[in-house]
């Protein structure tokens, strides 16, 4: 059965840092970009960051550029996404995506994990 995994959430202050991870079970993800979503309360989902197949080419939301970055060890078949100077907007569930094509954008993801929630909150 293929499964995408997210951990790493949680709550933390503004200004500070959590890191996701999202870890793929049942395929491996060396051929699939994998996107980073975010469904903040009340509003619609949006993507926030994308790594594409090989971990050479990589998009941010304007919102998250600079303080956020993706990375990827297709060896270890996961994906993390570092968030730093973290902001009170930047509450939501967190989703990992994947589809097997080799470049990312936001658009159609094929696996979904089951979301994580992060709350920047003092």
């Amino acid at each position: 059965q293929l499964q995408l995994v997210e951990s790493g959430g949680g709550l933390v202050q503004p200004g500070g840092s959590l890191r996701l991870s999202c870890t793929a079970s049942g395929f491996t993800l060396d051929t699939y970009s994998i996107g980073w979503f975010r469904l903040p309360p009340g509003k619609e989902r949006e993507g926030v960051s994308c790594i594409s197949s090989s971990g050479g080419s990589w998009n941010y939301s304007d919102s998250v550029k600079g303080r956020f970055t993706i990375t990827r060890d297709n060896a270890r078949n996961t994906v993390w996404l570092q968030m730093n100077s973290l902001k009170p907007e930047d509450t939501g569930v967190y989703y990992c995506a994947a589809r097997p094509w080799p470049l990312c954008d936001f658009n159609i993801y094929n696996y979904w994990g089951q979301g994580i929630q992060v709350t920047v909150s003092s």
